[in-house]
């Protein structure tokens, strides 16, 4: 595996990673699946060095990714950064995310602009907690019932990291 920028030509199956788990799961709020437009602002938005977009390549094929965002767009919050990433349903559980995430968490250190890093991530997910964990994040606090998805409230748990 090759973890490497992202690519105009890894958009349609970045496209596919991500509405997947929009129509399938609940890392992501999103409820109706986006266009190749819509996601191509997306990836336009993260060719900075401050909002990274890398993949990890499996092959020639992205099998998944990690981004930083910029995390709310009031100008004092230009130091912090959110943390996204999503692996194919066919390849997780071997290690994909943690290395994405340590590739961008990189990123971050390095960039002198950037002081915290932020992931959002829905409660319950066991996986996505151990790995924040082992990389060093804590938790910040719990949003409860902050969206509704599949007919069910959900909470959202923020995830902080000092870089």
């Amino acid at each position: 595996m090759l973890i490497r920028k992202a690519r105009q030509e890894d958009l349609p199956q970045l496209l596919e990673i991500y509405n997947h788990e929009i129509t399938h799961g609940v890392a992501t709020f999103d409820l109706e699946p986006l266009t190749l437009k819509e996601r191509q602002d997306w990836f336009d938005a993260h060719q900075d060095e401050r909002h990274p977009l890398l993949v990890a390549d499996e092959n020639g094929t992205p099998v998944g990714y990690a981004s930083l965002s910029p995390f709310l767009p009031k100008a004092a919050y230009g130091t912090s950064v959110e943390l996204s990433v999503y692996v194919d349903r066919s390849c997780r559980g071997r290690g994909i995310g943690l290395a994405l995430t340590q590739a961008v968490l990189d990123l971050a250190r390095a960039d002198p602009g950037t002081h915290r890093v932020y992931s959002l991530v829905t409660a319950g997910n066991a996986a996505s907690r151990r790995m924040h964990e082992k990389l060093g994040f804590r938790l910040a606090g719990t949003i409860t019932e902050a969206g509704m998805k599949f007919g069910r409230y959900l909470d959202v748990e923020y995830w902080e990291l000092a870089v």
